[in-house]
Order: C-alpha cells, then sequence, then structure tokens
C-alpha cells in the first residue's frame, strides 16, 4: 500500500496562508455528516409538523369543551398553554430525533436554567398569568357580575392572561392586573340574586307615627323593582334633634340598574305619600343666637332698655 503523506505548508511571518486543501476536507466532512443524518432530519421535521397540528387540534378541543361548560375565558387561557406546552415537547423530541447525541435529560436541564432566567426576567408576566389561571379555575365572579376592587367599580367584561377588564358605569374600561385582584379583596356586588338598599328619612316627633310606618310600608311595596319575596323593613332608627330617624330597608335585583332606579322611585314616592297624607317631614331647624359672646354686653343693654322704658312712662304720667 502506498501511503501519501500532505505536508501542511509552514506560515510565512507576515503573509496569509490559506490551505484550501483543508477547508475542502472541512466541508465534505460536513456534507458527509449531513447526507449521513439526513433521514434524522427529516423524521424530526415531520415529528414537529405532526407536533403542531396535533397541539392546534387539542387546544380547539379544549376551548370548545370549556365553551359549552359557560368557560369560555378559561377554556381560551388554558387551551393557548396546551397548545405552547406540546408544541415545545415536540420542538424537543424532534430535537433528540436530529441529535441522537442529545438526550432529554439534557434539554430538560437546559430548559431548567432557561426557566429560571426567564422567570426573573417576567416576573409579574407570569405572575398575572397565574393568577389569571387561578381565578378563572376557581371562579369567584364571572363575566358580566358587577364587583368592587382596589376602589374600581363595575362589570366584568373579560379575563385575560395578564388582566381582568372591567367596564365602570360611566363607560370607562379598567384593567386591572389578575395579580392585584387575586391578591385583594374583591366585593361581589352581583354575586346573589338579590340584594339590599337603605334609605333614611327623617319623620316629626308630633306625627302619628304607626300611621307614617304603616303608609311607607305600602307604598315601598307597591314599588316596581322591590322585591315581594323579601321583606320590607321600617325601622326608628336615631332620635335626632328636630325628627325621629326611619331606615327604610328593601330588597331588590342586584344589578345596578335596578338598584339605582328603585331607590329614585323609593325617595320619590315616600315623600309623595307622606304628603299626601299630611305627615310633617322635617327640614333641620336652625336657631339664631345674638349678641351671646359677651354677657356683661347683654346686661348693660337689657338695663339700659329698662331705664328709657321707666322713663318714657314717667313723662306720659
Amino acid at each position: 500500500m502506498l501511503l501519501l503523506l500532505q505536508s501542511t505548508p509552514k506560515d510565512k511571518k507576515g503573509e496569509i496562508d490559506v490551505n484550501t486543501d483543508s477547508i475542502i476536507e472541512k466541508l465534505d466532512t460536513w456534507l458527509d455528516g449531513f447526507i449521513r443524518n439526513l433521514p434524522n432530519i427529516l423524521v424530526g421535521i415531520v415529528v414537529f409538523i405532526v407536533s403542531i397540528y396535533v397541539a392546534r387540534w387539542i387546544g380547539k378541543l379544549i376551548k370548545r369543551l370549556l365553551k359549552n361548560r359557560g368557560r369560555q375565558n378559561f377554556g381560551e387561557i388554558l387551551g393557548g398553554f396546551m397548545r405552547w406546552t406540546l408544541t415545545l415537547v415536540g420542538l424537543m423530541l424532534s430535537l433528540t430525533i436530529i441529535s441522537p447525541n442529545l438526550s432529554p435529560a439534557d434539554l430538560i436541564a437546559g430548559l431548567g436554567v432557561s426557566s429560571v432566567a426567564i422567570g426573573f426576567a417576567f416576573k409579574d408576566i407570569l405572575q398575572n398569568w397565574l393568577a389569571g389561571i387561578l381565578i378563572l379555575m376557581r371562579q369567584p365572579f364571572e363575566i358580566g357580575d358587577q364587583i368592587i376592587v382596589n376602589g374600581f367599580e363595575g362589570t366584568v367584561e373579560r379575563i385575560e392572561t395578564r388582566a381582568t377588564i372591567i367596564r365602570k358605569y360611566n363607560g370607562q374600561r379598567i384593567v386591572v392586573p389578575n395579580s392585584e385582584i387575586y391578591t385583594n379583596s374583591v366585593n361581589v356586588i352581583t354575586a346573589n340574586e338579590l340584594i339590599r338598599s337603605q334609605y333614611d328619612l327623617g319623620l316629626g316627633y308630633d306625627q302619628d307615627r304607626e300611621e307614617a310606618f304603616k303608609i311607607l310600608r305600602e307604598t315601598i311595596k307597591n314599588i316596581e323593582g322591590v322585591s315581594s319575596n323579601k321583606p320590607i323593613d321600617i325601622l326608628p332608627w336615631n332620635q335626632a334633634d328636630s325628627w325621629l330617624t326611619i331606615r327604610l330597608r328593601w330588597w331588590t335585583q342586584s344589578d345596578r340598574p335596578t338598584v339605582v332606579k328603585t331607590f329614585s322611585k323609593v325617595i320619590l314616592e315616600t315623600q309623595n305619600a307622606m304628603d299626601k297624607a299630611g305627615i310633617d317631614l322635617p327640614f333641620p331647624t336652625t336657631v339664631e343666637i345674638q349678641n351671646a359672646h359677651d354677657l356683661k354686653e347683654a346686661k348693660e343693654r337689657e338695663e339700659r332698655l329698662e331705664k328709657n322704658a321707666s322713663k318714657s312712662s314717667k313723662e306720659n304720667n
């Protein structure tokens, strides 16, 4: 066997030496490796494409199932999460097929380090996303509920992965991060079908209280919007300077339009009923006192008036 040895040219100082034979040999090695690994590459690409379609199908299936159960928002978030998770798993599987030397354990270890870095970089985003998942799972409130959170009151329009959209009663839209909703107190106004309202009314002390209570109860009972399934309370509540405070309490549907409209009707109708019956609902009484700041001056003034009156009487006589 004849062994041909090709010597490597020596580097010349101050010149750029290019060994074209070495470059061609390296490219030939890469090309040979690519051709040998071409079946694995094709199979890996096919597996990744299939995993994408499977992930999309499962994501849509989850959305459809939860939508049929009235959990559309939860279905969108969970379906999207499953889609991206399965796509990531398909990518990892494809990489291990393309490069057999790369084990799933190496990928998981690398993913673990990366996830820690991503977690620190996107802490708030991940926190809001997880809070959104927990809100949709536990359902402390639903789409269309009226809530109060962080001083904002309105109707829940949508629960997204990052925030909950609330529309205020004046039409303004508020975007509240899910983490704030999950970690703070939330007043769900429409959690129950009925809600109680109250209004204080002043009744004169010299009026017929029993008759007034009867008129108030009958008036509120006949107002549209007041629930007939709950009691109407007419309660003596406080003894003010000019009147006896009466607290009126009634129940309505918990949505704000019904509460506001019924409240307005109660004020107007009870006032009309009291006026018609001739029952006094007094205004605050104001007493004006003059010269109360100096008793000595007031006393001297009174003495002068008495002296002048006495002098005038003598002259007339």
